[in-house]
């Protein structure tokens, strides 16, 4: 039977991203455009109805939204992914796909989370300090959006990295949407801290890997 696939409940794109929402058709032995058809509806966080973004059917295409396209060679071959190029913040919602080949209909949906990479800065970026006194680094990392971005500290020495556990500050602010996230931390070297370098490390599910800001401390 005619069925389709999406990228699991909920799929993540990056802000300003070419997103492309994932629907694979299965259980026809070879989709043939010229009887089938393909619709992308879209429903927005606050919206009580629907939004056609994109159809295709009978050699017609209705394009809803700037951009909007399942390309004709993917439905050939059974993608009907939709692509949407410089997607935004407020396209998120509930995406539909709908794909019909005459009798069969299948109907699939994913929630779709439109997130911005955090913005981060850490100051100082070097400091020469005495003996035992004491310092503070400020990292600070902030997006649009962006709850759960954690930050943390690690020690890079000749040996491995040390992840810093003690004199850590962590404050989290949500303004508007806007999400901060600064952490302090403080420092009371000796001699041999002389020329160690310290990482600000900051995570979030938008970042392929984490970012890292490094601090080096000179000690007289």
């Amino acid at each position: 039977s005619l069925h389709v696939k999406m990228a699991g409940t909920t799929q993540t794109v990056l802000l300003n991203d070419n997103a492309t929402i994932f629907c694979q058709v299965y259980g026809h032995p070879s989709p043939n455009i010229t009887i089938m058809g393909i619709t992308w509806f879209w429903k927005g966080p606050a919206s009580a109805t629907e939004d056609k973004l994109f159809e295709f059917f009978g050699g017609h295409q209705m394009i809803g939204r700037p951009g909007a396209m399942v390309p004709l060679k993917n439905l050939e071959s059974g993608n009907a992914s939709l692509q949407l190029p410089g997607i935004q913040l407020r396209e998120a919602g509930v995406y539909r796909c709908e794909v019909v080949i005459t009798p069969h209909k299948a109907v699939g949906q994913v929630k779709l989370e439109v997130v911005a990479s955090p913005v981060s800065n850490l100051f100082p970026e070097q400091a020469v300090v005495k003996e035992n006194q004491e310092t503070h680094i400020l990292c600070m990392s902030s997006g649009l959006h962006l709850n759960n971005i954690t930050i943390t500290w690690r020690k890079l020495s000749q040996k491995d990295p040390q992840e810093i556990s003690e004199g850590i500050i962590t404050n989290h602010t949500n303004e508007n949407g806007m999400f901060n996230v600064t952490s302090f931390l403080m420092l009371k070297p000796s001699l041999d801290d002389s020329m160690t370098i310290y990482q600000c490390v900051i995570h979030h599910k938008s970042l392929p890997s984490p970012q890292k800001l490094n601090f080096t401390l000179t000690v007289i």
